[in-house]
């Protein structure tokens, strides 16, 4: 009779572990960038099974790509793969995430197969807003590239940087805002700079932008105003430097004023929150992804998070950094309504260092907590490099912005 009674309460516990197996929560994670790599990572470590779906074997890093832009350092510098975050017990699937049933809880993948979720976190990065743009489409980006979206793009516009002749012009389009890295623009310009200045010294830069101020603004130009004098010129939205149309055959912007042509023509478009985010449907009639500050969950579809690039995120800027940050709050928000407890409020940090020269690197940091519904800023917590700061100041931050980058990618990367 005891044995029996052994033998029923082992099956009983059995079947209690089976059950209690099978109804463990399901995360998804889509998206293997700074964002969801690291909100997968933590994920796991709060002991939820996770499962991180990517396209991508290796992922191409926009931060440091200016750099190879200018020279600096080799497109291979920033590849990164996956192989750590799966050694972490991750599942990885690399494949498309296709479609999203946000009723059925179920995600579909490019080869007709699906995975169902509890709680999905949409970390989709940004997608170029093609047409948005009158002329601009993807033909014309093999001529006048975006470079928006570090890989070819980026390769392609360095080899016409090192084709153009000494004396040619240099042409830039910045959007207006909303979009990925707002002082990635005018680092670019910086760095495009130096390396005109070392190699063909007698080219010029222009700036045809659809804003009348940018991200450390007064830093940038001064620092132009020191290191490449007469070479950079900055056209503003009132001063007619708003970019309506592109001839992509002549190598021509065109804005309400005039005609621009380029030896090498860089056009970074209108953008919007990333294909599967559309397809999912918590992408408003803006392109961009609205989302509860404290947990980012979407606030169109229930059970799905977005964080990154897509996310609007209030007064907190679209970069890495931001999308490493949101990652963690995202994942511990989504451990504690997994457990029906409520999330904690958070606040958190964006540090974003910009290169002018490879010895020359500036910054702006905020700190950002909810409130009326966003992200908003902590007045007195963050700012900027300062404007007089002498050059072993603007050395020193350059070492820094190197250090957080070998930083960052070895924390979510390995």
């Amino acid at each position: 009779m005891l044995l029996k009674t052994a033998a029923v309460g082992a099956a009983a516990a059995a079947f209690s572990r089976r059950t209690a197996a099978q109804a463990s929560p399901k995360v998804v994670v889509v998206g293997g960038g700074f964002g969801g790599a690291t909100c997968a990572r933590e994920l796991k470590q709060k002991g939820l099974a996770v499962t991180l779906v990517e396209a991508n074997a290796v992922y191409t890093a926009c931060p440091f790509s200016n750099a190879v832009l200018a020279g600096l350092r080799p497109i291979e510098a920033q590849q990164l793969k996956l192989d750590a975050v799966e050694k972490g017990g991750i599942d990885i699937i690399q494949k498309k995430a296709t479609g999203v049933d946000p009723q059925s809880r179920r995600i579909a993948l490019e080869d007709g197969s699906s995975l169902d979720y509890d709680r999905l976190v949409l970390s989709p990065g940004v997608d170029i807003r093609f047409n948005a743009l009158r002329g601009y489409d993807e033909a014309a980006a093999t001529v006048m590239p975006h470079a928006w979206k570090a890989g070819e793009q980026t390769t392609l516009l360095r080899r016409q940087l090192e084709a153009m002749d000494d004396g040619g012009t240099f042409v830039m389009a910045a959007p207006a805002n909303p979009f990925r890295c707002p002082p990635g623009p005018y680092e670019r310009a910086s760095l495009v700079a130096h390396y005109l200045k070392t190699h063909k010294p007698r080219s010029k830069l222009l700036i045809l932008d659809a804003k009348d101020s940018f991200s450390k603004q007064r830093l940038f130009q001064a620092a132009w105003q020191d290191l490449y004098p007469g070479m950079i010129e900055w056209v503003s939205l009132s001063s007619g430097g708003k970019v309506i149309e592109v001839d992509a055959k002549a190598k021509t912007l065109v804005t309400d004023f005039g005609r621009h042509k380029g030896d090498v023509v860089n056009v970074i478009p209108p953008q919007r929150a990333g294909e599967i985010a559309q397809v999912a449907g918590v992408a408003d009639r803006t392109g961009w992804c609205p989302i509860d500050p404290v947990t980012f969950e979407s606030r169109l579809q229930p059970n799905i998070h977005v964080i990154g690039d897509a996310s609007i995120a209030g007064g907190m800027p679209k970069s890495a950094f931001s999308a490493n940050a949101q990652g963690k709050v995202c994942a511990a928000a989504v451990a504690s309504l997994l457990r029906g407890e409520a999330p904690a409020e958070p606040k958190l940090i964006n540090t974003c260092y910009s290169l002018v020269a490879p010895d020359y690197g500036i910054s702006v940091a905020g700190v950002y907590t909810p409130r009326n519904g966003l992200l908003a800023d902590v007045e007195g917590a963050g700012g900027t490099s300062p404007v007089n700061a002498p050059p072993s100041f603007r050395a020193q931050e350059a070492i820094y912005a190197e250090a957080w980058f070998q930083t960052i990618t070895r924390e979510v990367y390995g």
